[in-house]
């Protein structure tokens, strides 16, 4: 059983190096979408494998919102130095400072949304054609929509009645002018083929997915990280507990899980056995039935 699993993570492997590769052949400017979460990472990766022995031909973008962990920027920072690679940030702040969006207010507010904008203003500024993302189609009901290739129009909305054909792994990149593609190479893979890839590959990741001690509220059924963003009500009382993070998003709105999970192997155990989607901790993926969908036809990852 162990064998034939390897022999299906190589299989994942090469379907996603295939399609990194589709990408940098038929686009002019591509770029890999960099959260700093695992599947993005995991991209990074899968490109390095795709284009060895010479570097990733295109650079990272990363829509930083202000509200990110601490630990997931150094984690960025000290990757891109590692690889040798260029970065490219959109900023929400000064999306905000510059009036492109207004900051939401409340105990719930977030800036997840409002990442649309940047990252639209950004592909437009960078003339992007291509962004690789790392949206796998087992996390959500509007993510399982997407093609390998999903297409956006020239206001960089997301139409899933209207994305092209994929038969016989033939992949159609043709734009008009101000137009461009999303790409995601890990679409067919999982939760757990990622973190048994991570583990067969002994990539390395955020310290945050790792159980660790951790001043938390309780907020939208999770264990919401306390920070400089966070607004407490005047019943919510702070804890400390030993929880890590299934998902990273912005620190407002990613709920972790209580858990002894502190290596690889026990997160591989774990994951095994969970009944909940991992984006089942995002209180912005609450909002509404629709939310994530919503957020997408807009032009969100």
């Amino acid at each position: 059983m162990r064998k034939y699993y390897l022999n299906y993570l190589n299989e994942l492997e090469s379907e996603a190096m295939y399609i990194l590769r589709e990408v940098w052949a038929q686009f002019q400017n591509p770029v890999i979408l960099f959260s700093g979460g695992k599947d993005s990472i995991v991209v990074t990766h899968l490109a390095r494998k795709a284009f060895y022995p010479s570097k990733i031909p295109f650079p990272l973008m990363h829509i930083d919102t202000g509200h990110n962990f601490p630990e997931t920027i150094a984690f960025r920072d000290q990757l891109i130095k590692d690889l040798g690679l260029e970065l490219l940030v959109g900023s929400v702040q000064s999306s905000i400072d510059t009036g492109r969006v207004a900051e939401e207010r409340g105990k719930n507010a977030t800036r997840n949304a409002l990442q649309t904008t940047t990252l639209l203003d950004a592909i437009e500024s960078h003339k992007v054609d291509c962004a690789i993302g790392g949206g796998r189609r087992d996390e959500e009901k509007a993510r399982a929509k997407e093609r390998f290739f999903s297409h956006r129009d020239d206001f960089g909305q997301w139409d899933p009645k209207n994305q092209r054909a994929e038969l016989w792994n033939l992949l159609n990149g043709k734009y008009f002018e101000g137009e461009h593609f999303r790409a995601f190479p890990i679409s067919n893979w999982t939760e757990m083929d990622i973190w048994n890839y991570i583990l067969r590959e002994q990539i390395s990741i955020p310290s945050l997915y790792f159980a660790h001690e951790r001043e938390v509220v309780w907020r939208s059924d999770s264990w919401i990280p306390v920070s400089e963003h966070t607004k407490l009500e005047p019943e919510e009382r702070v804890e400390i507990k030993k929880i890590r993070f299934r998902t990273l998003g912005d620190i407002t709105i990613t709920g972790g899980i209580e858990s002894d999970a502190d290596s690889l192997e026990k997160i591989v155990a774990e994951v095994a056995a969970m009944k909940q989607t991992e984006r089942g901790n995002r209180s912005d993926d609450k909002r509404s039935e629709t939310a994530m969908e919503d957020r997408k036809r807009s032009g969100y990852f």
